[in-house]
């Protein structure tokens, strides 16, 4: 059996389809994507489906549930380098992909993850106990 490469690239994982997915390797990713999103805690997958001629409606249910298990494990999913004709065969097949982002290319895919995520900094000052300025008015 075949398996699918995880690459982590920063703080997302970069999964690149590059084999015809048998029902088996597709759930051997899910369960591979789901170890390594824990482990490594990243917050971002990006699927490169480039390389995929056909997409059957075994795979499109994949992809839609490697990113609801990756919503769980707090990961935003991106599926990038969709053809036309398996964006069309998707939709042929009432596979609309809910809950999944997509981009054209890895890159754009990497944008969106990025500004998906809030600022570090900013959920820093959340948790301080200082308290806040008090609002100064103008009264002249």
């Amino acid at each position: 059996m075949e398996r699918v490469p995880i690459l982590k690239i920063g703080d997302i994982l970069l999964v690149s389809i590059q084999v015809d997915m048998s029902d088996q390797t597709a759930l051997q990713l899910q369960e591979d994507l789901a170890e390594r999103i824990v482990a490594t805690g990243s917050h971002g997958v990006i699927i490169d489906i480039t390389a995929l001629d056909i997409v059957d409606s075994f795979v499109g249910r994949m992809l839609s549930t490697i990113a609801s298990i990756s919503k769980v494990l707090d990961a935003e999913t991106v599926v990038v380098g969709m053809r036309p004709a398996v964006a069309i065969t998707l939709v042929e097949l009432g596979l609309s992909l809910n809950g999944i982002r997509t981009a054209l290319n890895v890159e754009r895919g990497m944008e969106l993850i990025a500004a998906a995520r809030p600022d570090e900094s900013q959920d820093d000052d959340e948790f301080h106990d200082e308290p806040d300025e008090p609002e100064t008015t103008d009264s002249a």
